[in-house]
């Protein structure tokens, strides 16, 4: 497999006025292709798989870790890299190895941790480092959507962990305590750490240089397809990088408002099969045309 590209700007709003000839679909899973009870629809399966059929690349987008997307790439058939920890890790699963890879620094890690605990000393704290998750604390009522599958690789001090650079560093609490943590964090460290937030009871940290639009530069560089013919579709704050990146950037209804201020275009909500509706409209309308 090529080379990837060298780290790229994400940019400002795609150029494009009207949906472009599509060559590569990114799509987020929460909120976005999954639906509201974490189960894919046969109508997205089937849209994704005519998709794939027709030559267009598809390829998954989203802030879990490779073990969490595993069932789901092999489900939906896809032989395409895929993008983990917003645009962290990207990871080739057919070759079972990471092709990109940037995390954040050890000691910027535990500086936000001891200020995070400094807070509140009951936050939990979890730690992906590659594809193996680190805690000193399991809080089941506060898990994520991946510790609802997988245990954690390792339960112990943090400074048995801490010591190697960080993927994703995630901090969880209720929301009402989790808050001014947020707050107060996101003020310290501006600028030396990228800050994610898909649920209000995380906070997902990572290199202040990682976003789903430099990952799908990336990736759509590693294919050979131009950013013009390249559809993102995703719902949350951390898909909106990715949909101002790409030629066409689709927010299902109920995304985030930052989400939706990024799309070219809304479709039905993950419920409703708005990702098949997005591939059936905007790819395989055009195909069928062509």
């Amino acid at each position: 497999m090529p080379a990837l590209a060298p780290d790229v700007q994400p940019g400002g709003p795609s150029p494009a006025a009207s949906a472009p000839q599509v060559h590569l679909v990114a799509i987020d899973l929460d909120g976005t292709l999954l639906r509201s009870d974490k189960r894919l629809s046969l109508r997205c399966v089937t849209a994704v798989s005519e998709a794939c059929r027709a030559g267009v690349r598809v390829v998954i987008a989203s802030a879990r870790p490779p073990r969490s997307v595993r069932e789901i790439h092999r489900l939906l058939g896809l032989n395409t890299v895929h993008i983990n920890y917003n645009g962290a890790l990207i990871h080739d699963p057919l070759q079972a190895r990471h092709l990109y890879h940037r995390p954040l620094p050890v000691p910027l890690a535990r500086q936000v941790v001891d200020m995070a605990r400094g807070m509140d000393p009951w936050l939990a704290v979890s730690v992906e480092i590659l594809d193996r998750w680190y805690t000193d604390r399991v809080v089941e009522d506060l898990d994520t959507e991946t510790a609802r599958s997988f245990e954690p690789d390792y339960v112990g001090p943090l400074e048995a962990f801490l010591n190697r650079p960080v993927t994703k560093l995630m901090l969880l609490a209720p929301p009402q305590r989790l808050a001014p943590v947020r707050s107060r964090i996101s003020r310290r460290f501006e600028g030396q750490i990228g800050v994610a937030f898909t649920d209000p009871h995380l906070i997902q940290v990572h290199h202040p240089g990682v976003c789903k639009a430099r990952a799908l530069a990336r990736v759509a560089q590693l294919y050979g397809i131009e950013r013009e013919h390249v559809m993102a579709i995703g719902d949350a704050p951390n898909d909106s990088s990715m949909l101002r990146w790409a030629g066409w950037g689709v927010a299902v209804a109920n995304a985030w408002p930052e989400a939706r201020a990024a799309a070219d275009a809304v479709v039905p909500s993950n419920d409703e099969d708005g990702v098949a509706c997005a591939i059936e409209r905007y790819v395989l309308s055009r195909e069928a045309g062509a």
